[in-house]
This record gives structure tokens, sequence and C-alpha cells, in this order.
């Protein structure tokens, strides 16, 4: 399927669709670092086949016009977790050591009291999982952000960019380390484990799962490029680690299918901000603008929402425009729990 197959749909009108008074749906939320809208086979993507992603488009419901709210990863998530535009909580970039903080003249974590998309689903009496890339606080020199928990999460597992990392990732405080148990080419395997394992301790009760990968940021380090690290932002690298991140959506895929759950499980699939390097905005689909622009490249993300039981399959809309923070109160409705759900204090 090629998103220039219109067909017409809207998330907007997605809650009409739903009883509220039915099964509540599972949500898995898969927001990968860094992706171009580019880089996948159902944007017109040409860099390698990923058929797992495809599949997630050939059975759901393709956006041609969503954009995140910010060109970079912490404003962007953040926005994405609370519904609010990043500035409104006090994180304009990318978020780094204090000093860097300062001078950015932004805080150093978003904030717990913040709405919470996850708190929301918890309340409601979903269980709730973060997997995988965090950089909404902690780490650096930044010892005082809130734990996880406190996002409305039941049990999380993260990267150095987070308070409490899980040590098998994090021998040294960067991206990754050769001292790594879990090394960089496993990396998005191991989020996949956890998730599968997750859901499969909670596949009798509503779940509520964000898997973020930190594929396809770079260093892109597949094994066969391990010790060659002048490769590590070349296409020759990008193009299987790309591969390997589709091939572990699909490991998702078929265990959510031999759990029996694809049918009330309702994913969403996008991506932070737009890629870097572009590989002459190959990876933006031509698109002007790259990661930290606000030119289309930089926002305008892949976006897929597959929920069989309540969205027909194959269909693609390029005239409606949505944004990340448009998610926390849409997966709300759709799941018919309330949206409100910040921290007095």
């Amino acid at each position: 399927m090629n998103v220039k197959t219109l067909l017409g749909c809207s998330l907007v009108t997605l809650p009409l669709m739903v009883n509220a008074k039915k099964e509540s749906p599972n949500v898995i939320v898969i927001y990968i670092d860094d992706m171009g809208i580019g880089d996948i086979g159902c944007y017109g993507g040409r860099f390698v086949s990923t058929p797992n992603i495809d599949r997630l488009a050939a059975e759901g419901l393709v956006f041609c016009q969503y954009y995140s709210a910010a060109p970079v990863s912490s404003p962007s998530r953040c926005a994405l977790t609370t519904g609010r535009f990043p500035l409104a909580l006090g994180i304009n970039t990318f978020l780094e050591k204090k000093a860097a903080n300062k001078r950015c003249e932004q805080r150093d974590y978003l904030e717990a009291s913040n709405f919470s998309m996850a708190r929301a689903f918890q309340n409601a009496g979903y269980e709730t999982a973060h997997i995988g890339k965090w950089h909404m606080g902690g780490g650096r020199d930044v010892k005082n952000a809130p734990s996880i928990y406190e996002y409305g999460f039941d049990e999380y597992v993260s990267t150095y960019e987070s308070p409490d990392p899980d040590p098998v990732l994090t021998a040294t405080d960067w991206i990754w380390s050769a001292k790594d148990s879990v090394k960089r080419w496993k990396r998005t395997e191991y989020f996949v484990d956890r998730s599968i394992d997750f859901i499969r301790r909670n596949k009798d009760r509503a779940f509520f799962l964000n898997l973020w990968p930190d594929d396809m940021h770079t260093p892109w380090v597949p094994e066969s490029f391990a010790n060659q690290k002048r490769m590590w932002n070349d296409e020759k690298a990008f193009i299987p680690v790309l591969k390997e991140l589709d091939y572990q959506i699909g490991r998702l895929l078929d265990a959510l299918d031999e759990m029996q759950l694809t049918e009330n499980t309702l994913i969403i699939f996008s991506s932070d901000n737009g890629p870097s390097p572009s590989f002459d905005a190959l990876r933006t689909a031509r698109l002007r603008g790259t990661k930290n622009s606000l030119f289309e490249g930089g926002i305008r993300m892949p976006f897929i929402i597959r929920y069989p039981k309540k969205i027909q399959k194959g269909i693609v809309n390029d005239k409606t425009v949505l944004c990340s923070v448009d998610l926390y109160p849409s997966l709300c409705a759709i799941a018919g729990i309330k949206k409100r759900e910040r921290i007095q204090g």
C-alpha cells in the first residue's frame, strides 16, 4: 500500500465509531526515534523492505499530514505525554546537563504534576508500562528528576537519559557503550522482548504500553559494523538497523496474534521528529528540513493507527491535519476514560 492511494477517513471522527461501554481497548504507542517519513515502504521509502510496518499500514489507517509538536526529542515526547505544547511545559529543546538547560531557558525535566496520558489510563484501571527511551528528565547530571512511576507507569525499562536507567543498557553515561550487557544492535530486540513479556503478563486485563526504541537515532551499529565506528552514520549501517527495527516490530505483532489480542489492541506508530542525516532528503520523502528544523522534514512524521475492532483496514487520509498533542484526548475518548489527570499541589 502507498499513501498515494486515497480512501479518506479521519482520526477526529474515530471516537464516534467507538462504544465506550464495550470492552476497553489495549493501547500501544510505538514512538520511533528520529525516523523520517521516507524511511518506510508504505510512505514510499526505498532503502529496504519494511514488510511489518507496512503490514500495520495495510491493516489500519495511514495519515499523511501528521505533525510532531517539536522537531527534537524531549519537547516532542513531553507534548505527546501531556497533550500540551512544549513551551507551556517549559521545555524547548532536548534535555541535557543543568548548565545547558539553563542556557536554553528550560526546565531540567518534565514536571510530574502535568497532565499524563499514562496516568489517565492507570487511573481508569489499565496496567501501564514504558519501555525504551524516555528523555523527559534524568540522566547526565540531573539527579532530582521524578521517577517514571510518578507519570502513571506501573513499570518501566529505560536508557541513560532517564531516572533509574536499566543497568544492562548503561555501562557508561552515554547512548551506547561496548561494555553494555545488551549491545547496541540488540536494543530494539530487548525492548520488544520486555514489551511482549509485559503484554503476556497482562493479556487478561486492559493495558497501556509505550514502546519507544532508540533506533533510528544514530549511531547505527549493526553487529557487522560493531568495530567500524567511522561507518556508524553511513547509509550502509542505516539499512540493516532499519531492517532489524522492522523485524522486531513484526515480532510484537506476531505475539499479539498468538495471544489473540490483535482485534482489540489499538496501535499507534509514529516518530518523535525528523531524521538526521537525511541522505539528501530521501529520508524526508524530499520534504525540506531535517531533525531540529521546523520545515516539513523536521516535523511531518509517519502516523499509522491500527485497531481492527473499530477501524476499517487499508485507509489512507491525506486531508486531515493532526498533531501529537491530539493523541492524549483522542485515545482517552476512544477508550472512554477521563483525560483530565493533572496532579494538584
